[in-house]
């Protein structure tokens, strides 16, 4: 098996798809009001992940000469896994989390 190839073509797949549809979505949304009818450029950034995770797997399927349809699924399966960690860390990193902090509490009252 060719494992080096499937490694090294599932990340660059997994970086090319899912940096350009973290950069369309972080450079053009960011700026533009609410979307009422999502376009071109909404379908855009689920196709380009998609294109390329297909395009990783018919490189692979036809860059080797045994086991191909199982070093095909392992890239299919790999890449996807490796854009979904992307997408997740692309969120972790743009959030914006708004730290909450405790109430002070008051000092007791003296009974007496």
């Amino acid at each position: 098996m060719r494992l080096k190839l499937v490694l090294i073509v599932s990340i660059l797949a997994a970086l090319v798809g899912s940096g350009a549809s973290i950069t369309i979505v972080l450079g053009v949304f960011a700026s533009l009001q609410p979307l009422n009818r999502p376009g071109l450029l909404v379908l855009s950034t689920f196709v380009l992940p998609a294109a390329d995770i297909v395009w990783a797997t018919i490189f692979v399927y036809r860059h080797t000469a045994r086991r191909r349809r199982l070093q095909a699924v392992m890239t299919a399966l790999l890449s996807l896994l490796l854009t979904l960690g992307a997408f997740t860390a692309a969120v972790l990193v743009t959030s914006r989390s708004a730290r909450v902090q405790p109430q002070p509490t008051p000092p007791p009252r003296n009974a007496g």
